[in-house]
């Protein structure tokens, strides 16, 4: 399935938190991860407000922590993000 975001919208596929803390302890798999506001582009609508974004497929990005919707496809868990929700890019 393809979704393609609308207007001003991006799809995002967060970061999960790391599977062993800093002081090396590994968390199991049961244990419910909390999401980084951190992720990867997969597609980007055709809004104007975006286009002056200079944003691409591909890119990481911060976003706002609790802005957007979460989708899930199959396993994969994806958010749909405003372009206003998008605070930064990580180079």
């Amino acid at each position: 399935m393809n979704i393609r975001p609308l207007g001003d919208r991006i799809l995002v596929k967060p970061q999960l938190e790391e599977e062993k803390t800093l002081s090396g302890i590994i968390l199991p798999e049961t244990l419910d991860k909390e999401k980084k506001a951190q992720g990867e582009i997969i597609a980007l609508g055709n809004g104007e407000k975006l286009a002056k974004l200079d944003l691409a497929v591909g890119m990481k990005v911060l976003f706002k922590k609790w802005g957007g919707e979460e989708i899930k496809i199959g396993d994969v868990e994806y958010k749909i993000l405003d372009s206003v929700d998008v605070i930064a890019v990580v180079e």
